[in-house]
């Protein structure tokens, strides 16, 4: 392992309202960023759906969803205010890899989600490994999840072929699988599920080795950029142990990387609004029923309430008054408390 990286950086309100992209009061949809989403199968189309339906709440103007064009029908009457992107198929009725690119290429969109709920085999591999190869002036970034990182996970040195920015959104299994395609043994990064200082430093390096943003899912989740810079997330919600939760997450990131955060500041605050709703949710319902479908809207109700602290902040500044300190609330971290004039001392 490397040398022990740098503390990491907490997630609450003050840390995550300044994220927040502008909403131009007079924006349209083209304002606010064009998601592509490369998602689902027949045996896992809810996986786009919850994709394409978070990536709306989140923020994005507008969502296309990608499918082969035998599936086209069935997702065009799911994903109701989406629109969708037929792929060539081959006679085996699987993605063909270099009609599909060139289709995918041609799309004008912001950013791009690859992989959640993907059919497996040779075609998929084939696909994602030349979409994440592109390499040209204004790529848009992409978030790599689910099947398109096992996908990766299958060849050694897999990220020397990585050149689009991208964050990539293992849990703890897909991650050990593209350590180990790294060279790097599970034993040596330790206990990836409860110790946290082992969580930073194995996505620290992780990042800095793939060269791309690394956010290790699970409680208290990692943030971790090539250059060092590390967050992490304070939740740790057993109502979040739910399928699908992970493609919400997915498509949160997606919205904000469409509305041209960078990657980095993406997948914070798209972290951070994930945990928020969770524990929202959690609040309602304890710690066990929690649907990812919950999610979505709970996101939205996020950013309305961060949004809201971020005004208060910037207009006590205005007035002379330092940042409040940060306390917990129902719905995470927050702000709280009287505020001090800027420059008291204690």
């Amino acid at each position: 392992m490397t040398a022990e990286p740098a503390a990491a950086e907490e997630l609450n309100d003050l840390s995550a309202g300044p994220l927040l992209p502008e909403r131009p009061l007079r924006g349209h949809k083209g304002t606010f960023g064009r998601l592509l989403v490369l998602a689902g199968s027949l045996d896992y189309a809810g996986s786009a759906l919850l994709v394409c339906t978070a990536a709306g709440r989140a923020g994005a103007g507008l969502v296309t969803l990608a499918v082969p064009e035998s599936l086209q029908p069935l997702f065009a009457a799911k994903v109701v205010e989406a629109t969708t992107l037929a792929l060539p198929e081959d006679d085996l009725d699987q993605v063909e890899p270099e009609g599909a690119l060139a289709r995918i290429l041609d799309h004008a969109h912001d950013a791009i989600v690859i992989g959640p709920g993907l059919r497996p085999g040779l075609a998929t591999v084939e696909l994602i490994r030349a979409l994440l190869g592109v390499d040209e002036d204004g790529t848009p970034p992409a978030v790599v999840d689910a099947e398109a990182l096992r996908s990766l996970a299958a060849e050694d040195e897999w990220w020397l072929g990585v050149r689009r920015p991208s964050v990539l959104t293992p849990h703890t299994g897909e991650f050990e699988r593209l350590r180990a395609a790294s060279g790097i043994a599970a034993a040596t990064d330790g206990d990836l599920l409860g110790d946290d200082a082992a969580r930073v430093t194995a996505a620290s390096d992780a990042a800095r080795r793939w060269g791309q943003i690394v956010v290790l899912k699970g409680a208290r989740t990692v943030v971790a950029a090539p250059d060092g810079r590390l967050a992490r997330a304070t939740f740790e919600n057993p109502a979040m142990a739910a399928g699908g939760t992970g493609d919400v997450l997915s498509g949160t990131i997606g919205a904000l990387l469409a509305q041209h955060l960078d990657p980095f500041d993406a997948a914070r605050l798209g972290v951070f609004l994930h945990g928020t709703a969770g524990e929202a949710v959690r609040d309602r319902l304890g710690d066990a029923g929690l649907l990812a479908s919950d999610l979505p809207f709970e996101i939205a109700l996020a950013r309305k309430r961060l949004t809201a602290v971020r005004a208060r902040q910037i207009a006590e500044r205005k007035l002379g008054f330092g940042a409040r300190p940060a306390t917990t609330g129902p719905g995470g971290p927050v702000t709280g408390g009287p505020a001090e004039p800027a420059g008291s001392s204690s």
